[in-house]
């Protein structure tokens, strides 16, 4: 019997470009066999240099999109991303407490490439406080680790192996909890990830690559564990895959040309036809 073709839901942000956001999600998620279903939680103005500004989408609508689309939709896996204020945080944290979907992959999303901040400041508690409690899968940054923990800089491999266990604490879901730790940030040419259940402790080696298509890295690798989650990977199996897609994609990027400052990765790397269909 053929395997369904999963529902995955992202809420998120738009991103005009399409390197980040609810677009690079729809993306990801349709490259990897999903069914991709998006609710836009917060509008941008932005390019591949910068973010210029934010327009939120009033929490009872954010809320009333994805009550609806429930309604209908069966949802096998999801990602939330920039929601950017708290009161935003709280309708999906009340909405998504009230569905209790199978996997709840939680990107914390803080700052843009550009380094626009895309989370209010007041907004971190409530994303500690509503939305850490709903999470299956958390996949900070180093930086975004460091406000969670309201500690200082992450810099060695040592550090990463304490914050992967002090996170997955933070943690209170009643099914399975993972740390994606996301070495991206580490100096140097190292960019290990960590994943970690409270038990074990995987280390994901992983190198820089040189180029500036790297919009959108924190989006897609997400986007892309909900995808195999609601697949039906492993939880180590699905950190190892989305990191190898998201690895080619980064490594594929400069077959795109969109923009001047930092590009998008190459979504459908392993997809697209070199010639167009005649």
């Amino acid at each position: 019997m053929t395997q369904p073709i999963p529902n995955i839901l992202t809420i998120a942000g738009i991103d005009p470009s399409g390197g980040a956001g609810v677009l690079a999600d729809v993306k990801a998620i349709s490259a990897l066999g999903g069914y991709a279903c998006a609710v836009v939680a917060a509008l941008t103005a932005q390019n591949t240099q910068t973010v210029t500004d934010i327009e939120p989408v009033s929490p009872r609508f954010v809320g009333q999109q994805i009550d609806t689309l429930f309604d209908d939709v069966k949802i096998d896996a999801l990602k939330i991303g920039m929601l950017g204020q708290a009161p935003v945080i709280e309708a999906v944290s009340q909405c998504l407490g009230l569905r209790a979907p199978p996997h709840v992959v939680l990107d914390p999303v803080m700052v843009s490439k550009s380094g626009a901040m895309l989370l209010e400041a007041r907004a971190v508690s409530a994303l500690r406080e509503a939305l850490l409690p709903l999470a299956t899968f958390m996949t900070p940054n180093l930086p975004e680790a460091s406000v969670l923990l309201e500690r200082g800089a992450i810099e060695s491999k040592r550090d990463m192996r304490r914050v992967a266990e002090q996170l997955r604490e933070m943690m209170s879901h009643k099914g399975q909890r993972w740390v994606f730790l996301k070495g991206g940030h580490l100096p140097g040419d190292d960019t290990t990830d960590f994943l970690h259940d409270g038990d074990v402790m995987i280390e994901l080696p992983g190198h820089r690559i040189t180029t500036q298509n790297t919009h959108g890295t924190g989006c897609t690798l997400s986007a892309a564990l909900a995808t195999l989650l609601g697949l039906g990977h492993t939880a180590p199996d699905a950190a190892q895959v989305a990191k190898k897609y998201l690895v080619q994609a980064i490594s594929q990027g400069h077959e795109l040309s969109v923009g001047q400052g930092h590009g998008p990765v190459h979504h459908f790397h392993h997809l697209w036809r070199k010639t167009p269909v005649q």
